[in-house]
């Protein structure tokens, strides 16, 4: 029913000002819309909606993430930017911090925004 409909994605963020560094400044999302409510930004053709709210809730999972060409040269180049990328226990994660979970991903790596929402890149065939 709605496959032919564009997709939003939401996350929130308490700090307008700060998600447009962080989101514009070091991911290079262009902005779209800014307003009292929420700045929306492009993420590769899809509008991502950062709703502004007083408090953010620990993520239990990924909120959002990107396919990514190389993950290698991404989360480097985001690392240089800044960017910290998380390590878990249990996971057998690379030197860069990429977990290869083969055969679904080529790798996956997790880093948070400033507010805390967890996101992902993945290197995967299924692009």
């Amino acid at each position: 029913m709605l496959g032919t409909n564009r997709f939003v994605g939401f996350l929130l963020v308490t700090d307008a000002a700060r998600s447009k560094r962080f989101y514009g400044d070091v991911l290079g999302l262009p902005l779209v819309h800014e307003d009292d409510f929420a700045v929306v930004l492009d993420a590769g053709g899809t509008q991502l909606r950062l709703a502004i709210v007083p408090h953010v809730p620990e993520p239990t999972g990924t909120n959002a993430g990107w396919l990514v060409d190389d993950i290698h040269a991404t989360v480097r180049s985001l690392a240089d930017a800044g960017v910290e990328f998380e390590r878990f226990s249990g996971m057998d994660q690379d030197s860069d911090g990429v977990w290869h979970p083969m055969p679904d991903a080529l790798g996956v790596a997790w880093f948070t925004d400033p507010d805390g929402n967890r996101l992902s890149l993945t290197e995967s065939p299924l692009r």
